[in-house]
């Protein structure tokens, strides 16, 4: 699974994007509001590691996150 964080501009919020190995996209959501997306996709209980690592990512980045 990787992890994308994007910049918004102006008035569009910074959102993160998940993908898979083939890199679809699992889910997408704004940085401040993970809840129910992490849920959706079965990461509710890794919720708090995630959000973790995305505070820490600069914009841009792609990391790899083995779960």
């Amino acid at each position: 699974m990787y992890i994308i964080k994007v910049k918004g501009v102006a008035k569009i919020p910074d959102y993160v994007q998940l993908r898979d190995e083939k890199f679809t996209l699992l889910a997408y959501f704004r940085v401040d509001r993970p809840d129910k997306s992490l849920e959706k996709i079965g990461l509710g209980d890794k919720a708090e590691y995630i959000m973790n690592l995305i505070q820490d990512l600069p914009f841009g980045k792609i990391l790899k996150l083995d779960i």
